[in-house]
């Protein structure tokens, strides 16, 4: 396996479009995820693969958030890199920042929505990638 390996991806409606990358490095993984008018780093999340506590057989994952004051982009960090720990069984940090003026409710789950939905790509892809090796 190469010391680093990069992936790039995104998902969008015609106006909405989330963008993700994700870096190996070594067997961690390192993911930034944005997108809007004005991408920046508003939450960062690092996870850590562990045993369930409902079933033991079963791989989870324990996440520490730092969220920057005024942004909210924690339960986007935390949903993704606890997603990607616990799927690729492996230490992950992601980094988020998403922005747009004016998002309504529906709008504001079209862009969660559009998070989730990068992070079960990059699942997808990197375990594909993983299935090669």
């Amino acid at each position: 396996m190469a010391a680093v390996e990069r992936l790039r991806l995104r998902s969008s409606t015609r106006t909405l479009r989330v963008e993700a990358e994700a870096v190996r490095i070594g067997a961690d993984l390192l993911v930034f995820i944005w997108g809007g008018t004005r991408p920046h780093i508003g939450a960062v999340a690092a996870a850590q693969p562990r045993p369930s506590l409902a079933d033991p057989a079963k791989t989870s994952a324990t996440s520490s958030v730092l969220t920057y004051p005024g942004h909210k982009e924690d339960v986007v960090v935390k949903q993704a890199a606890e997603a990607l720990a616990a799927a690729l069984n492996t230490n992950v940090v992601v980094a988020a920042g998403v922005h747009w003026d004016g998002l309504d409710r529906r709008r504001l789950g079209t862009v969660i929505m559009h998070c989730r939905e990068v992070t079960d790509k990059l699942i997808r892809r990197l375990k594909q990638a993983e299935r090669r090796r």
